[in-house]
């Protein structure tokens, strides 16, 4: 479909996944420290090297099969100033930098080309298309990620969202329910992967719409 060939469209995944990984673990870190936690700062994570945050198992798994956990961020919201409000600033701070990382890339593609001349400047093919190319993945790409992440399923970081707004006796049961939350997760990506007859790949149908409508707001199609 594309006039780049295969190699340069698996460059500019690459350069999207690992930049947005980077920003996304390492937003993690850096508030963390900020709201007094030291053990990001302790184990040299306050670093854009991809290297530093990478999770070499999953950012595999991801390359085979579309879902893993790309990388980590080591966080200690009980050694924070305020760990409840800490932790979920800290929490919040990873799928927000994906957002802002989105927005800043678009930028300039919504001042340099219309909707339809962005399809175009890839398709033709060549190193002046790959730039191009390289930042319309990273629009894409931060768009899912921040979606994703707000998913309020465990391991993901909406659950730890959810976990840091709720009151004390609600928090304790969604903690307590964690184990649940997180084989419902595992479930639905099961289900995604090998689709079942008449069973509806939920986990897409929450990812979908709501990366399509910031990828409208942001790129206009």
């Amino acid at each position: 479909m594309l006039g780049l060939s295969s190699a340069e469209q698996l460059l500019a995944n690459i350069i999207a996944v690992l930049l947005g990984m980077t920003v996304h673990e390492f937003a993690h870190c850096y508030v963390a420290d900020r709201m007094g936690d030291p053990t990001p700062r302790s184990l040299g994570r306050l670093t854009l090297n991809p290297l530093v945050h990478i999770n070499w198992v999953g950012f595999l798994m991801f390359v085979l099969i579309g879902f893993g956990i790309l990388g980590s961020a080591p966080i200690a919201p009980w050694r924070m100033r305020n760990p409840r409000w800490g932790a979920l600033a800290a929490v919040a701070a990873g799928p927000f930098s994906n957002l802002l990382l989105a927005i800043i890339f678009a930028i300039p593609l919504r001042l340099l080309f219309e909707p339809r001349e962005i399809f175009m400047a890839v398709q033709t093919g060549g190193l002046q298309s790959l730039p191009v190319l390289i930042m319309l993945q990273i629009v894409v790409f931060n768009i899912l990620l921040f979606v994703f992440n707000l998913l309020p399923l465990y391991p993901i970081d909406g659950w730890r969202i959810v976990l840091a707004l709720l009151p004390p006796d609600l928090a304790d049961w969604w903690n307590r329910n964690q184990q649940t939350s997180q084989l419902i997760f595992f479930g639905l990506i099961l289900i995604s992967i090998f689709p079942l007859r008449g069973i509806p790949n939920i986990l897409g149908l929450l990812i979908f719409g709501p990366t399509q409508a910031i990828r409208q707001a942001l790129l206009g199609f």
